[in-house]
């Protein structure tokens, strides 16, 4: 049985720095694509940026070069730094597993394994 549990987010003012983790259980971390989306009030999920093991991390160009993505493989967790935060990063943040197709996707369908989310608020 796969599970994605999540841990980090909380609220630092703007300009500061967090650090979200998703850890999986199972066998299906090594040939997936891990993502992020996040979620504001009343707005889409919208795509915060990928990775697996053969595909470098890409990123929506509204967190591209203050965000970063990366995984450890040997202890199956993902990680997301989130840089100079704004208050428009304000939301709900998940982690999302694409499997069996390690293929990228920016599209909230295409995943098989959600976290719950993780709250991040950002003040002015």
């Amino acid at each position: 049985q796969v599970q994605l549990v999540e841990s980090g987010g909380g609220m630092v003012q703007a300009g500061g720095s967090l650090r979200l983790s998703c850890a999986v259980s199972g066998r299906t971390f090594s040939t997936s694509y891990m993502a992020w989306f996040r979620q504001a009030p009343e707005n889409e999920r919208e795509f915060v940026g990928g990775i697996s093991r053969s595909v470098s991390p890409f990123y929506s160009d509204s967190v591209k070069g203050r965000f970063t993505i990366s995984r450890d493989n040997a202890r199956n967790t993902v990680y997301l730094q989130m840089n100079s935060l704004k208050p428009e990063d304000t939301a709900y943040y998940f982690c999302a597993q694409r499997w069996p197709t390690g293929v990228p996707s920016t599209h909230p369908q295409d995943y098989t394994y959600w976290t719950r989310g993780t709250k991040v608020t950002i003040s002015s």
